[in-house]
């Protein structure tokens, strides 16, 4: 999971960028980057750590220019120590490139044996992202007319792209004098939007990950890129699109609307908020239906994604919504912090109890899901330790019970508490007193009941069934062994020996 933007403006899009950036944080948090065009030069900064540690003032002053694209990155293919990886990636021929990706490819491996090989081109770092950026720059040199570069040999060029490429991938370029390109991968997975703003006769326009970025940077969302299409926007602001895939089908990640999208977004025409309150009436039902003598005094969410859910579930319910968590946010989401000792300890960092709220009374904690267990234990102890006389717990998401190949990070079923335990077990290893989960097809229905035109999700980490098709035990158990394998690098050295060309900091 990443987040990226993309803008072709009127005025300079440094300040546009960053701001989107911030808006987009909650997708990454491990490394940040921007770069713009001013003329026929790039200008990059990018590094380790937020936004706002990112970028200072003299940084910005370097990215000049109307048009760029920006990225936070959230690693889950590479390393999460590496700063080279930092997006966005460039390469410089044919054209002039910049790459900014959020996803996984799931044949990165085989597609740099053969560029290695057929195509003669170096990968230089063990993100699929720059695997990504390499195979649409074969394909562009392949499709255009010696120098001349043109919207044909553009759209020729991502279709080759996605001939090649397989599993999950949004995508915003930079080409050197020509303009901005946005693509989708034919399966929609990782989501994509186009905002609009008309100024003074001209059209200046964005793409996204979400469409909040939009709305925040004052643009009007003016659709979702479907899949398989691509988006062409030359420096004048002419805007082109296409569809590039020989077959698409829709089907967006559900783990979008269950946790990784703000609320406030609206992906694949479904409001987040509104398939999050939608949860909450399901599991409600079901609730009714399964725990009909079980006594709640109040539902308190654990912030902050839950929240719709809870607040739906109370009121279906017929019982008190109360907050009985206050949280630090200056603490990162322990989702996506790497390692289990950070996650543990960032926990209560990032939660307090509110006391009144717990003592003498039985509870039920509603969660928009249950990945790890470590969070849930941790908080089940601290309900008890505020005097909670019962504890139960409420997932508005299935049980997580395999790997995520499409860019989120649970790819060891290891590290997944429901991949080898039964609900009743599981209550017992986070300490519950009871244990209610989403039924798959509830949450289905909770997105589809907003955007009937949605026949298909991708919910393989609920139902181990992946829609490209392409995913086998070997490689499922690739990806487990090579997990098992990384170990934290030192920030300030280039691990495994690598050659740095990808500079980090004008200023370095």
């Amino acid at each position: 999971m990443c987040g990226i933007l993309g803008v072709v403006a009127t005025s300079p899009v440094n300040q546009l960028l960053y701001d989107g950036l911030q808006v987009l944080q909650h997708r990454g948090q491990d490394a940040a980057g921007i770069a713009t065009a001013e003329g026929g030069r790039f200008h990059m900064h990018k590094g380790s750590g937020l936004v706002r540690d990112v970028f200072r003032t003299r940084n910005m002053r370097n990215l000049a220019g109307n048009w760029g694209i920006g990225h936070v990155r959230y690693p889950t293919a590479g390393s999460a120590y590496n700063a080279a990886e930092a997006q966005p990636f460039y390469v410089n021929s044919p054209f002039g490139l910049l790459l900014a990706h959020n996803g996984n490819l799931t044949n990165s491996e085989e597609l740099k044996r053969e560029m290695f090989l057929a195509d003669l081109r170096h990968i230089n770092t063990n993100s699929d992202s720059e695997v990504l950026l390499n195979v649409l720059a074969h394909e562009l040199q392949a499709a255009a007319n010696g120098l001349k570069l043109d919207e044909e040999a553009v759209f020729r060029a991502v279709a080759g792209v996605h001939r090649r490429c397989r599993g999950a991938y949004a995508a915003v370029v930079m080409i050197a004098g020509y303009g901005l390109l946005a693509f989708r991968d034919p399966y929609g997975i990782r989501p994509l939007v186009i905002g609009r703003n008309d100024v003074e006769g001209s059209t200046e326009w964005l793409v996204a990950s979400e469409s909040v970025a939009v709305d925040v940077l004052g643009f009007k969302l003016l659709r979702d890129v479907a899949p398989g299409e691509a988006v062409l926007i030359d420096v004048e602001g002419n805007f082109r699109s296409r569809q590039c895939a020989e077959k698409t089908v829709e089907a967006p990640c559900m783990f979008e609307f269950v946790y990784l999208a703000r609320p406030d977004s609206i992906i694949d025409g479904v409001s987040v908020y509104e398939s999050r309150v939608k949860m909450g009436e399901y599991l409600a039902a079901k609730m009714k239906r399964t725990m009909p003598h079980v006594h709640i005094d109040v539902v308190i969410p654990i912030p902050d994604s839950s929240r719709p859910s809870a607040m739906e579930m109370a009121h279906h319910l017929n019982l008190p919504y109360r907050e009985g968590f206050v949280k630090n946010r200056y603490i990162g989401r322990t989702f996506i912090m790497p390692g289990q000792a950070t996650r543990r300890k960032s926990v209560r960092q990032k939660l307090n109890t509110i006391h009144q709220e717990f003592k003498g009374k039985s509870v039920l904690l509603v969660d928009d899901s249950i990945v790890r267990g470590t969070t849930s234990k941790e908080i089940v102890n601290m309900a008890r330790e505020a005097g909670a006389t019962k504890v139960y717990m409420a997932s508005a998401a299935p049980p997580v019970r395999y790997a995520n190949v499409y860019g989120i990070d649970m790819p060891t079923r290891g590290e997944l508490i429901a991949s080898d335990r039964d609900e009743a077990e599981i209550c017992r290893q986070i300490g519950a007193d009871g244990l209610i989960y989403q039924d798959l097809e509830d949450l289905k229905a909770s997105v589809s009941a907003l955007n009937p035109s949605i026949r298909f999700f991708e919910t393989s980490c609920f139902d181990g069934c992946y829609v490209t098709g392409d995913i086998t035990t070997e490689y499922l158990n690739g990806v487990e062994n090579q997990r098992g394998e990384e170990k934290p690098a030192s920030r300030d050295d280039s691990e495994d020996g690598q050659l740095d060309l990808n500079l980090i900091s004008r200023d370095q």
